[in-house]
């Protein structure tokens, strides 16, 4: 059995979806501060409580077998985690500290971590590879780099095997349309420009147009939910018959876009007409994120199909149909 924490978040819930769909059996763990139980597939055995219950862990343990550990579920907001530091390191390092203690207790030995290019803090070279060092200019970037750091320490000492996985900007969603992506509050940009073009805002707020890029906006590399999916099916793979471990993989498309770019994009797929105002740049903000994706390709066979118009397209058919989320 897989256990899939935080399996209620919109990445969490695809990816439970899709282990699923391929057979594997599944149990998420989540607390519902963020996630949403109507996105849990139904066929999951599902389990509200929070990843730091080191009780609720001993019992799920012991009472299933659990092969392999996804952990989806932190706190993940760079604004958020500037106003609210301990906050972000309670829940994100310390949550995780103490499940990776019962895991290793229980003898649970391996992990995919999800973890995110706020690790890198401010890009040095056009593309960022898993060499870049790191260096996190927020504390959502801190914490996911202590609990990396933390994760490997395991793996040296306690033979934790993990593979650990980067993300860059996520978008779209399932194309059945079942789930998608709601947050509250939503801060996104992709599901912020569709939400105003529903009618839902009054504008779409940028943050600041004065960064050294083709047009003053951030460049962000966005990749489809589903291929990121993929990369944790290809990373569980890989752990189950051990084949990598001790990996840190980015999950990216090797390509940048511009807010504006974005808005663009959005207002042509849609034929509507986005109001944007202009505002301070946010804290902590890096004008320009761009992953090299190379290494999984070449260690896990990992190869993005969708492209930025099916992650618009499929974002679009989901708050079209749900322009109040999971409240409807």
């Amino acid at each position: 059995m897989i256990l899939v924490l935080g399996g209620a978040g919109y990445i969490g819930s695809h990816a439970v979806k899709e282990l699923l769909d391929r057979g594997y059996h599944v149990l998420v763990i989540d607390n519902l501060s963020t996630g949403h139980r109507h996105s849990v597939d139904m066929r999951a055995v599902f389990v509200e409580g929070n990843i730091g219950d080191c009780m609720l862990l001993e019992r799920i343990f012991t009472q299933y077998n659990i092969e392999v550990v996804m952990h989806f579920a932190a706190s993940c907001l760079v604004g958020e985690s500037i106003s609210k530091p301990l906050e972000y390191y309670e829940n994100n390092v310390i949550n995780t500290f103490h499940l990776l203690k019962v895991m290793i207790k229980n003898n649970i030995k391996k992990i995919i971590f999800s973890s995110t290019c706020a690790t890198y803090g401010l890009a040095e070279t056009e593309f960022l590879n898993e060499e870049s060092p790191p260096s996190p200019i927020n504390p959502y970037g801190r914490s996911k780099l202590i609990v990396e750091q933390m994760i490997d320490d395991c793996f040296k000492v306690c033979g934790l095997e993990y593979i650990i996985l980067r993300y860059f900007n996520v978008a779209g969603a399932d194309f059945s349309g079942r789930i998608g992506e709601h947050h509250d509050p939503e801060t996104h940009l992709i599901p912020n420009i569709f939400l105003h073009l529903l009618g839902k805002s009054k504008h779409i707020a940028v943050f600041g147009n004065d960064f050294r890029t083709v047009d003053g906006t951030c460049i962000r590399d966005y990749i489809h939910v589903l291929d990121l999916v993929e990369a944790h099916i290809l990373s569980l793979q890989a752990l189950l018959n051990s084949s990598s471990v001790g990996k840190v993989y980015n999950i990216g498309n090797n390509k940048g876009y511009s807010v504006k770019q974005i808005i663009e994009e959005c207002e042509r797929l849609t034929n509507k007409k986005a109001t944007i105002v202009y505002e301070e740049r946010r804290e902590g903000d890096p004008p320009y994120l761009v992953a090299s994706a190379k290494k999984i390709g070449e260690e896990l066979g990992w190869v993005p199909k969708y492209s930025l118009e099916d992650m618009l397209r499929s974002a679009w058919q989901w708050h079209r149909n749900n322009p109040d989320g999971y409240n409807n």
